[in-house]
C-alpha cells in the first residue's frame, strides 16, 4: 500500500456545564486557575454517556465488542514498550505490527514498528468512555492500572520521545486517554502524570504548529518526521485546561492553533484543503472548534463551518466517505471519480469516521443545524457499521474500498491507527444519538436507544423503537415520573421528501414538517405518550463528481446500495431506480442491469467478502 507520502500510508468535548463541573471537583494544588476563563455555552450539550442505552443493533454490538476487547488486552502488553524504554523490566508478549519499537523501514515497505506505543492512549481513553458508559469496575481497575504503569515509566525528560518520529502525534493520544481517565475513570493519578508528561514534551514539539510544507522545509534526518501532526494538539489541550483549571494548558493550546496556513484562510473562505492529509486535517477541525469554546473565537468557529462545508461539498463520496489515498485533491478536476480506477484506500475508516462525527458533534452542537446530523448518519451507515471487529492479534479494518471493483480486505499491518480510533468512536454513539438544549432534546440519530435523566427532582425518559434504516418508521415512548413541559426536537433528513409523517398519541402534529431541518414538539409530555415519524425513502442517484456524470451511487434514505458484482455493472437510468426490495431484512434490493442480468444491491453494513462496486455505470 506504501509508500505514500501519508501518515498511515507512509471525548466527549467540553461545554460550559461539564467544564464548571470538572474544576467544582479537586483541582490539583499546581493548578493555576484562570477565574476570568471564556467558556462558550453551546445551545445544545450532550447528554453523559451513562444516560444513553443502545439496545440490540450493530452500534451496540461494535461497542460492546471493542469495549471487550480491550478490557481483556494484556496490561503488560499494552505497557511493554514503555518500561522497554524505560529500563525496567518487561514482561509479556510483544504487541506487533505499527505498536512495538523497532522493526520500521520504508525503503522495505514495512510498517512493522512504525510508532512504538501510538495508541496506547486511545486504547486507555476507550476504556475510559466505555466505563463512563457501563460503571464496569473490572474497566476502571483496568483503567488504574494502566495509568499507574505508564506513570511510572515516565522520567522528567520522557525521554521515551527522544529520537522519536512522530512526538505530536503519539503524545496527542496520549494526553486524550489520560484526561478521559481523569474525567470518566475519577483516575486519582492521571493529570498529575499528564501535568508532568506535558512540560516534558516541550524538548520534543516545534514552536508552533508546523504544516507538512513547513515540517518538509525543516531538514531531519527521519523523512517520515514530516508527517507529525502538531496541528491537531489544541483540542485535547483546551479539554485538559476545561477538566483541570490549569492556564498552562490553555496557553500552549493557543500555541499550538494552525491560523497562518489552515484556520486563517479557511475562516476567509479560502479553500487550502487540496493536497493535505484528509484525516488528521478534518481532525484538526475539532481543534478550532475547542478554541471557539474556550476562548469565544468566532474566527475558529467559522473556520470549522467553511472547512466542513468544503470537505462535504467537493472532497465526500456518496458513503460520506472522503480523503481518497488519505489526501485531498484540488475540487472541480474529478479527483473522486478518478480515485476509483486508482485507488482501494477510497476512505480510511475508523480513523476518518472518529474525527467526522466529532466535528458534526460539534458543529450540531454550536448551530443546531441538521444537516450535521445528516452527515453524521451517513458516515455512520456506509462506512463505520460495515468495519469488520478487531482481532484478538491487532488485524483490524482500515481501508473503505468504493473502487470501480472493491472488496473488503484486513490491513496487512497489526494495530494501525484505526484500531486506536475504533473504540473511542464506538463509545461515542452514546453522545451522538440524543443533545439537550435549555428547552427539551434533540434526537439526532434513528437507532434503538433510550435517554434517561433527572430534572427538577422528577426522572425522564425517551425509547427508540426502529429497524431503520432499513424500515422507514420511528416510534419513540416517553416515560416520566411526572408531567412535563418541554420541547422534542426530531430531525428531518433532508432527503426525506416529498411528506415525512410526524405524530404523537396517534395524532399527526398541526405544524409543518419540513425536511433538513428539526421538527419540534412542544407540550406537557407524559408518562405513556409516543411519537411515530414516517420518512419517505425514495431510490435517487448521486454522481460521484461532476467530471463523472455516468458513474453513479444508488442510495436510499441514508443508504447507499452497492452493487454486489465480481465487474462493474451498468445500467439504464431508469431501470436502476426501479430497483425492487428483497425484503429480505438485509436491506437488498435488486436491479436489472443493462444486459438484462439481476444485480444484488446491498448496504456496505451488510457486505462481507463478496465484490462490489460503490459506483455503476450508467449507459449513455
Amino acid at each position: 500500500m506504501v509508500p505514500r507520502l501519508s501518515r498511515r500510508t507512509f471525548l466527549k468535548a467540553a461545554t460550559a456545564t461539564t467544564a464548571a463541573t470538572y474544576a467544582a471537583r479537586a483541582i490539583p494544588a499546581w493548578a493555576d486557575v484562570d477565574q476570568g476563563a471564556v467558556v462558550v455555552h453551546t445551545p445544545l450539550t450532550t447528554f453523559a454517556y451513562s444516560e444513553v442505552t443502545l439496545l440490540d443493533g450493530p452500534m451496540k454490538e461494535q461497542f460492546e465488542q471493542n469495549h471487550a476487547r480491550f478490557l481483556h488486552l494484556d496490561d503488560d502488553r499494552l505497557l511493554k514498550v514503555f518500561r522497554q524504554v524505560a529500563g525496567l523490566p518487561a514482561p509479556g508478549e510483544d504487541m506487533g505490527g505499527w505498536y512495538d519499537l523497532t522493526g520500521f523501514s520504508l525503503e522495505r515497505n514495512d510498517f512493522h514498528g512504525f510508532i512504538a506505543g501510538h495508541s496506547f492512549g486511545q486504547y486507555l481513553s476507550g476504556l475510559a468512555r466505555a466505563y463512563a458508559v457501563t460503571g464496569s469496575e473490572p474497566t476502571r481497575e483496568k483503567i488504574n492500572r494502566l495509568v499507574k504503569g505508564y506513570g511510572e515509566t515516565l522520567d522528567p525528560q520522557a525521554k521515551f520521545f527522544a529520537g522519536y518520529r512522530l512526538p505530536a502525534y503519539t503524545y496527542d493520544k496520549i494526553s486524550c486517554g489520560l484526561i478521559d481517565a481523569h474525567a470518566f475513570a475519577r483516575d486519582p493519578l492521571a493529570m498529575g502524570i499528564h501535568k508532568r508528561l506535558t512540560r516534558a514534551m516541550a524538548a520534543y514539539l516545534p514552536e508552533k504548529a508546523l504544516s507538512r510544507q513547513e515540517q518538509r522545509s525543516r531538514p531531519h534526518p527521519d523523512t517520515s518526521f514530516t508527517w507529525d501532526e502538531t496541528y491537531t494538539l489544541p483540542e485535547n489541550l483546551f479539554l485538559a485546561y476545561q477538566r483541570s483549571g490549569d492556564t498552562f494548558y490553555r496557553d500552549m493550546a493557543k500555541q499550538y492553533l494552525e491560523d497562518d496556513s489552515y484556520f486563517g484562510p479557511l475562516a476567509q473562505g479560502n479553500n487550502v484543503l487540496p493536497f493535505e492529509h484528509a484525516y488528521s486535517h478534518v481532525n484538526a477541525f475539532s481543534s478550532a472548534m475547542q478554541a471557539y469554546i474556550t476562548l469565544g473565537s468566532e474566527k475558529h468557529l467559522q473556520a470549522a463551518k467553511n472547512g466542513f462545508e468544503m470537505l462535504a461539498k467537493t472532497q465526500s463520496f456518496a458513503t460520506g466517505g472522503w480523503g481518497p489515498d488519505e489526501a485531498f485533491g484540488e475540487p472541480g478536476r474529478g479527483q473522486l471519480g478518478d480515485s476509483l480506477a486508482s485507488t482501494h484506500a477510497s476512505f480510511e475508516t475508523p480513523c476518518g469516521a472518529y474525527g467526522h462525527f466529532k466535528i458534526t458533534r460539534y458543529l450540531l452542537r454550536a448551530t443546531k443545524d441538521s444537516r450535521y446530523g445528516d452527515s453524521m448518519e451517513r458516515v455512520l451507515y456506509n462506512t463505520i457499521l460495515g468495519a469488520w471487529p478487531i482481532q484478538a492479534d491487532g488485524t483490524s479494518f482500515y481501508y473503505a474500498d468504493y473502487a470501480t471493483t472493491g472488496k473488503k480486505v484486513w490491513y496487512p499491518q497489526k494495530w494501525p491507527c484505526c484500531s486506536g480510533t475504533f473504540p473511542q468512536l464506538a463509545a461515542d454513539y452514546h453522545i451522538s444519538t440524543y443533545l439537550r438544549s435549555d428547552d427539551g432534546v434533540y434526537v439526532n440519530l434513528f437507532t434503538p436507544s433510550a435517554v434517561q435523566w433527572n430534572d427538577g427532582g422528577g426522572r425522564y425518559g425517551l425509547k427508540q423503537e426502529t429497524k431503520y434504516p432499513f424500515d422507514n418508521k420511528i416510534k419513540i415512548r416517553v416515560s416520566a415520573s411526572q408531567p412535563k413541559d418541554y420541547t422534542l426536537y426530531v430531525r428531518i433528513p433532508s432527503w426525506a421528501v416529498p411528506d415525512p409523517v410526524l405524530s404523537v398519541n396517534g395524532k399527526r402534529v398541526a405544524d409543518p414538517v419540513r425536511p433538513g431541518a428539526f421538527a419540534s414538539i412542544r407540550r406537557t409530555w407524559s408518562d405513556g405518550d409516543r411519537v411515530e415519524l414516517e420518512l419517505p425513502m425514495p431510490l435517487r442517484l448521486e454522481t460521484v463528481d461532476r467530471n463523472h456524470p455516468n458513474l453513479v451511487a444508488l442510495v436510499q434514505g441514508p443508504v447507499v446500495l452497492f452493487a454486489v458484482a465480481d465487474a462493474q455493472p451498468s445500467f439504464d437510468r431508469d431501470a436502476l431506480l426501479e430497483a425492487k426490495s428483497t425484503n429480505n431484512g438485509a436491506g437488498d434490493w435488486l436491479a436489472t442491469a443493462a444486459n438484462g442480468s439481476k444485480i444484488t444491491m446491498r448496504p456496505f453494513m451488510n457486505i462481507d467478502k463478496e465484490s462490489y462496486s460503490t459506483y455503476v455505470l450508467l449507459k449513455s
